[in-house]
């Protein structure tokens, strides 16, 4: 649908999204749904709560998805040196 969108999950990235990226995309998405790069004044505070809640969506999706072969905690463990 909108090539400017990346996969925001592993292992297309290795570490978590960041909340600037998942409202990036966001972003994209309601562009691309609405036609709009930057809605009218009339339009904005609709526009502004779509991408909101299209990001807290985005957010709650990547929080709940389990990757095969990736553990949810997958920070590696720290060694000493001794």
């Amino acid at each position: 649908m909108c090539r400017s969108i990346k996969t925001l999950r592993p292992p297309a990235i290795p570490e978590d999204a960041t909340e600037a990226e998942i409202r990036a995309a966001a972003l994209q998405f309601v562009r691309k749904v609405s036609g709009f790069r930057a809605p009218a004044a009339h339009n904005r505070e609709v526009f502004d709560r779509a991408v909101d809640a299209v990001a807290a969506a985005t957010a709650e999706l990547l929080a709940g998805l389990e990757v095969r072969g990736r553990t949810r905690e997958a920070a590696p463990a720290a060694t000493d040196g001794g």
